[in-house]
């Protein structure tokens, strides 16, 4: 146990610590296409919703029984929607110039900080995510992992372009991306620290469901949207699909082996 407790807070601190990867890109290198965001945002949807659904809820389902693992799984989307509904976030990452006032430098710095507030509040539920998928099946816990270091590229593009415009400060936009994303194994540090000394499979069977919900949430409220926004439609579908695809055959492949 204490070897899976290791390799679940590190994947959840490689899949939070991803945001320094979309700050990179926000602070050296040009803005990434319309359409390599929009596949890439479709395709961890797709990621997220089929391993929610064939995975965690039908886990959870197993474990705690049919009514109880939707109960938990509606939970997980309705805890997702109250902090979306009391603390919003812009997800999808524009490209900033600077302002040439005081007054437009300012409005861009406090954009950047009220989104890495924003992001860094809901990146705790999924480092939970990745913890509680790694605590039942290691394979499990990478693929939700990958999911989530995919879109969180974007969201430390988001966080770190408009920073960067405002105050020049290279230093200053890698760090408020860097701390976003921080909250993420806080999360797992967090559901290590309450849920460990609980552990039973009916617990990780509660955990599993929710979780579930929490990432169906994020999918249907945030990714697909952001995806769809550049304007391509159909790509973005594309991506969903492609990511449901591989994430079946990867757990196929996983379950015959």
């Amino acid at each position: 146990m204490d070897k899976n407790l290791l390799v679940a807070l590190s994947l959840s601190a490689i899949a939070g610590l991803s945001t320094t990867i979309g700050s990179v890109i926000g602070i050296f290198v040009r803005k990434p296409g319309p359409r390599f965001l929009t596949f890439t945002l479709g395709f961890s949807a797709g990621v997220m919703i089929l391993v929610s659904f064939v995975e965690l809820l039908a886990t959870g389902i197993e474990e705690i029984g049919f009514f109880w693992g939707l109960a938990a799984f509606f939970g997980g989307m309705g805890l997702m929607f109250l902090i979306d509904v009391l603390i919003p976030h812009s997800y999808k990452a524009e490209q900033h110039q600077p302002g040439s006032s005081k007054q437009d430098k300012s409005k861009l710095q406090r954009a950047g900080l009220l989104v890495a507030l924003g992001i860094g509040i809901h990146n705790l539920p999924e480092g939970l995510a990745a913890f509680a998928g790694a605590l039942e099946n290691i394979n499990l816990g990478i693929a939700i992992a990958v999911a989530i270091a995919i879109h969180n590229i974007p969201e430390g593009l988001a966080v770190s372009a408009p920073i960067y415009a405002a105050t020049g400060s290279r230093k200053k936009a890698f760090w408020f991306s860097f701390l976003s994303g921080v909250a993420e194994p806080v999360g797992a540090g967090i559901a290590a620290l309450f849920l460990m000394p609980f552990l039973s499979s009916v617990l990780i069977g509660t955990v599993l469901a929710a979780v579930g919900g929490i990432m169906v949430f994020i999918s249907i409220d945030e990714l697909v949207p952001a995806a769809k926004a550049y304007g391509y439609d159909h790509l973005a579908i594309i991506g969903v699909i492609i990511g449901m695809v591989i994430m079946a055959l990867s757990l196929w492949l996983l379950k015959i082996a």
